[in-house]
C-alpha cells in the first residue's frame, strides 16, 4: 500500500504540512500527480460534479484545467482532528474568452490510515474580477514560499 505522509492523527503542524502538499500538487495541473494522493476509490463532490475513483478523479482534473486556464490556487488549513482536515481556498483563473475568476471554497478532507485522502467535499464559489484585481502573481507551478497566504490578503 501506498503511503503519503503525513499521516493522520493528524497535529496542527502536519496538517498544515498536508495541506500546503495539496495545493503545491493542485497548482502543477498535472491530474495524474495530483490523482495519486487519493484512494483508488475515493469518493469526491466538487460542485454539481461526484467523481469516484481515481480514474473519475483524472478525468475531471482534466476538464477542470483545460477550462479553467492560468490556475493559481491558495488553501489554507480551518481545522483538523483526527483523520479529519478542513480547509479554505481560493483560486484564480480565466476562461478561453479571457474573462478572469477567483473562486472560493471549503473542502472537507477524509484520511486513510496511509496518509491518502478517501473522501473530499468541496463547495466554491466564483467570483468574476477583472485583471487588474487580481492578486495570486507567481510563475505557474508551486506558490513561492514569500507570497501572501489567504490570511495575508485578507481573503
Amino acid at each position: 500500500m501506498d503511503t503519503k505522509p503525513p499521516v493522520p492523527p493528524f497535529t496542527k503542524e502536519s496538517a498544515t504540512q498536508k495541506v500546503r502538499l495539496a495545493e503545491d500538487a493542485w497548482n502543477s495541473r498535472d491530474p495524474a500527480r495530483v490523482a495519486q494522493v487519493y484512494t483508488e476509490d475515493t469518493k469526491w463532490r466538487n460542485r454539481a460534479e461526484f467523481p469516484v475513483g481515481r480514474e473519475q478523479v483524472k478525468e475531471f482534473l482534466t476538464r477542470k484545467w483545460a477550462r479553467e486556464l492560468d490556475y493559481r490556487l491558495i488553501k489554507e488549513l480551518w481545522a483538523h482532528d483526527g483523520n479529519r482536515i478542513a480547509v479554505r481556498f481560493a483560486y484564480e483563473w480565466h476562461d478561453d474568452s479571457g474573462h478572469w475568476y477567483r473562486s472560493y471554497g471549503n473542502e472537507n478532507w477524509e484520511f486513510n490510515e496511509f496518509g491518502l485522502m478517501q473522501r473530499r467535499f468541496a463547495s466554491i464559489n466564483d467570483l468574476p474580477i477583472t485583471e487588474a484585481d487580481r492578486k495570486f502573481f507567481w510563475p505557474l507551478g508551486r506558490r513561492p514560499d514569500d507570497h501572501p497566504g489567504l490570511s495575508d490578503l485578507g481573503l
